[in-house]
């Protein structure tokens, strides 16, 4: 099977400094893994190099085969939900913040009826009530799966994710696993707990940049 993320020696150097040196995996679709080490360690700049946000210094990264550059980036933007520990809702209210992404001619044919929505919160243990709330009023952690939910209602089928359970308890975090429990979401996600360690089926262990072991 073809791996949808190849990194090749991925290097990447700002303002003097080498964020990432020679950063080799590859994650296969349906895929979950799990990216830790201590803090700097480069974990979070292996999502946003992926994202196209870093600029290669060295190395090349495969989406699907392609190679990510310039022209081929909005590739994986179109199929990946990047969501980091502050998600920003970017609205008033939750439902104006749910809708947002719709507004734009790309995602227009995708818009979810209500009852949609009420389904993807449901899913996440979120009351169909948080709907009428204003973003300003709730908490991290409801941000977190709200971010989610926007994601899944996009049908993103490839998840970025920034330690997004840093903020919920046992039971919100499980509702998370079982989401991911789907073998249609390929997963990469920097994180420390234990729970998602255990969950997951390939480990990479970054230290000063590198990846030093996988599991």
């Amino acid at each position: 099977m073809a791996a949808i993320i190849r990194f090749d020696a991925v290097s990447v150097t700002v303002q003097d400094k080498n964020l990432l040196s020679e950063v080799s995996f590859t994650l296969q679709a349906g895929e979950k893994a799990v990216l830790c080490g201590a803090s700097g360690s480069g974990k979070s700049t292996v999502l946003k190099t992926l994202l196209g946000m870093h600029r290669l210094a060295a190395g090349g990264i495969y989406f699907n085969g392609r190679p990510l550059n310039s022209k081929t980036v909005q590739s994986i933007r179109r199929y990946a939900a990047y969501i980091g520990q502050e998600p920003i809702l970017g609205a008033d209210t939750v439902r104006n913040a749910l809708l947002l992404p719709f507004q734009f001619k790309a995602h227009r044919h995708l818009r979810p009826p209500e009852s949609r929505l009420k389904d993807v919160l449901q899913r996440l243990r979120l009351p169909a009530e948080l709907l009428s709330r204003d973003c300003a009023g709730i908490s991290g952690g409801e941000k977190q799966r709200l971010a989610l939910a926007r994601g899944l209602l996009l049908e993103k089928t490839v998840y970025l994710l920034d330690e997004v359970t840093s903020a919920l308890d046992a039971e919100s975090k499980q509702a998370v696993f079982e989401v991911f429990a789907d073998p249609q979401l390929t997963l990469l996600a920097v994180a420390h707990d234990a729970d998602w360690l255990e969950r997951s089926q390939t480990v990479f262990e970054m230290h000063a940049g590198r990846l030093t072991r996988t599991r």
